[in-house]
């Protein structure tokens, strides 16, 4: 798709410094793009290679417009704005509604499982398929899910038993929902005890759930990821989590049973949550992070393992850490020059 920059900056409300009726059809990089790409500017750790950039356009903030070159497009969002500017020029691929041959779908016989079904509605003694549901290669829905409208199962996808997800929802390949939660009871010499797990997962609307994540089942009750939220690869959500709407995690995190997150947070890779705690809404938990409390108050900032701090104490705190050798010796120091000091008194 070819578009100018001058519609570019009606449709998506830029303000527009250049030339108007430049085309642009391609996305790019700062340092990759050519003539004929747009690109953006949101990271200053990116900003060293504004100077240079061969783009036909840039997306920067107001702040960022002096230092460009070539034709800019401002906005408070740069990233934000470039990627609906992406899925503009480069819409995503339309998949035609169905359920592959190779998917097994608990339903009523007289349904066939084929890729040929285009618009799927059907509720039978197994599971109900919305309208316009894509089911690819080698899913497994268990007897009563329920998937809704519009939401594409790309591959190997396991849906358990009772499993309700909503619309428009995304689950890429290798994703499990509704696998058992980890319950097992010390049964002395008789080892351990499976504790049956009762309750199941629902999934909000317009959900994404990344390759090879598991989201278990409730042990009584549901586990619940609410609407949009959004989930990176191999994470791990256990047992009676809760996660509140638009919250989103990176690739390995992993959250401990009956865990509830609340709202718009942000947690970055590899963090990890120990059970049986909340955390509030708004609330940005940075990589590698093990959250062992309860977090109450809104819109604040955690970082650090054992122990985990307030962001601003842990990065103070870790600083000084790497000095502790000197400190050590110093007082070592301190201390002998103090014991010569007593010996030397009459």
């Amino acid at each position: 798709m070819e578009l100018t920059l001058s519609q570019l900056a009606v449709r998506f409300g830029c303000e527009l410094v250049g030339d108007p009726d430049k085309v642009v059809s391609s996305l790019g990089s700062l340092e990759g793009a050519g003539p004929e790409s747009i690109t953006f500017l949101s990271n200053p750790k990116f900003k060293v290679h504004l100077p240079g950039t061969r783009a036909g356009a840039v997306l920067l903030a107001a702040g960022d417009a002096a230092d460009c070159p070539v034709a800019a497009l401002i906005c408070d969002n740069p990233y934000t704005v470039y990627a609906r500017v992406a899925q503009y020029l480069r819409p995503a691929r339309q998949v035609v509604p169905g359920i592959h041959a190779s998917a097994v779908v608990e339903k009523d016989a007289s349904v066939s499982p084929t890729a040929e079904v285009a618009a799927l509605s059907f509720v039978g003694a197994g599971a109900r398929i919305g309208e316009r549901v894509y089911i690819g290669p080698g899913c497994v829905v268990e007897t009563g899910a329920s998937i809704d409208d519009d939401t594409r199962l790309v591959g190997r996808v396991y849906v358990g038993e009772r499993v309700i997800i909503g619309k428009r929802c995304i689950l890429h390949p290798g994703c499990v929902l509704g696998a058992d939660g980890f319950g097992i009871a010390p049964g002395g010499a008789d080892g351990w005890v499976k504790v049956p797990q009762l309750g199941s997962v629902r999934v909000g609307n317009d959900v994404e759930i990344g390759a090879n994540t598991t989201v278990d089942r409730g042990a009584l009750e549901d586990t619940v990821l609410e609407d949009d939220v959004r989930l990176d690869n191999q994470i791990m959500i256990a047992h009676n989590v809760h996660v509140g709407a638009h919250t989103a995690m990176a690739g390995s995190v992993k959250v401990s049973g009956s865990t509830h997150i609340g709202r718009n947070c942000l947690i970055a890779g590899d963090a990890g949550f120990s059970g049986h705690i909340s955390v509030a809404d708004r609330v940005t938990i940075t990589a590698r992070t093990f959250v062992n409390h309860s977090i109450h108050e809104e819109g604040s900032v955690y970082s650090g393992a054992l122990p985990m701090d307030e962001a601003g104490n842990w990065r103070r705190n870790s600083a000084r850490f790497r000095q502790l050798d000197k400190l050590a010796k110093t007082v070592k120091r301190l201390d002998r020059a103090a014991g010569k000091r007593e010996e030397e008194k009459p």
